[in-house]
């Protein structure tokens, strides 16, 4: 069995690529990284290194055109600024729709391509790291289990029972996610999950919020805050 890691390089998906490393080995895995319109490409060199860490495979897809009418505050074309505010301080305002963060379907696609390339390269897996903080209040809802239940359903039937997609945090927290991949030694020195491009996390927008409160739950600190005080 091969697997195909969807891989941002943050916290989240570099765990789902130390599971499904120890799973499968390095020389079964693919990491798929996916370029979007994103204001900046930190992410993606974390990907590159995490990748290199762990020896895998790392395969990228640009996929900004399809994003490109979207004015989400996360794209390059947006004139909306990245919240500094968690995501409930966030919701309060949204009157029941996802954050000015969530990228129109951006998992639904994701997963979409991810199965092309993961039947292409005889993968029998996806992994993806969807996890319940991210759906709560439907700030996210593409990370939802009903959303993956129903992405895993119609993988399955369109790949002609070949393809099937693994969330293993999709009911977790983020913290359960830190816990994992503590235990793992996931590299997470070398993850990068703030929305900001700067030469450190911002620590104020929405993911850096709960991902510093992840690490704080597990009675530890951050290795990016410890490498760039």
């Amino acid at each position: 069995m091969k697997a195909l890691v969807l891989f941002s390089g943050g916290v989240d998906s570099a765990t789902c690529l130390g599971l499904a490393v120890k799973e499968y080995g390095a020389e079964n895995v693919i990491a798929l990284s996916i370029y979007y319109g994103q204001k900046h490409d930190k992410e993606i060199q974390a990907a590159r290194k995490i990748a290199e860490y762990y020896g895998v495979t790392l395969k990228t897809l640009d996929l900004t055109k399809i994003f490109a009418d979207s004015d989400c505050s996360l794209l390059a074309g947006s004139k909306e600024e990245i919240p500094q505010e968690s995501y409930a301080e966030q919701l309060e305002k949204t009157d029941g729709k996802p954050v000015s963060t969530y990228v129109p379907f951006r998992n639904g696609l994701f997963i979409s391509s991810a199965a092309s390339i993961a039947l292409s390269n005889d993968c029998g897996v996806i992994y993806y790291g969807a996890h319940s903080d991210d759906a709560a209040g439907n700030a996210y809802p593409d990370c939802s289990s009903a959303f993956n239940n129903a992405m895993n359903d119609a993988v399955y039937i369109g790949s002609g029972n070949q393809l099937r997609i693994i969330a293993p945090f999709v009911e977790l927290t983020k913290a359960d996610i830190v816990k994992t991949g503590l235990k793992l030694g996931v590299p997470y020195e070398l993850t990068w999950s703030c929305y900001e491009g700067g030469d450190k996390p911002c620590g104020v927008c929405g993911t850096c919020r709960d991902r510093i409160a992840a690490f704080e739950a597990n009675g530890t600190v951050d290795p990016l805050l410890i490498r760039c005080p």
